[in-house]
């Protein structure tokens, strides 16, 4: 099943619905990319393979929002409750930008850059309507 589906974002959003991290690797050169490319940056190779990822990783960078956009909004995160993103490297190599969960985004001060992170699903919507989007929390 893999073998057939595309390099792009609706594939990577499809394994993400199935609770898989899934990136592209050059067969090429090697080089690994999340989310997923139908071309290599590094050597402009066009043969690309499906590999599953881990979802471990360590967080190298973030920031707490307060002011969000309508759909952070409508999940409870506003001023007095924000909502922390954040870059995680993952044991792979490659970065990934999701949302940080189970921290205290009000308290950035007790986030440490270099904490232990686990990929988290999350679930939005309903039936087709259904999306789910990649978190990270702390695996520590």
């Amino acid at each position: 099943m893999e073998s057939q589906r595309r390099f792009n974002d609706i594939s990577f959003a499809e394994f993400l619905k199935e609770r898989k991290l899934m990136g592209s690797r050059c067969t090429s050169c090697g080089e690994l990319f999340v989310p997923p490319r139908p071309l290599c940056v590094k050597c402009a190779g066009t043969a690309m393979e499906w590999v599953e990822l881990k979802g471990t990783g360590r967080l190298k960078a973030f920031t707490c929002i307060s002011i969000g956009p309508s759909f952070m909004r409508e999940e409870g995160f506003t001023r007095e409750h924000p909502y922390c993103t954040g870059v995680v490297r993952l044991d792979e190599g490659p970065g990934m930008v999701g949302r940080i969960e189970g921290v205290d985004a009000s308290d950035p001060a007790g986030i440490l850059i270099g904490m232990p992170m686990q990929a988290l699903y999350l679930d939005r919507g309903t039936g087709d309507e259904m999306v789910t989007y990649l978190a990270f929390t702390s695996a520590g």
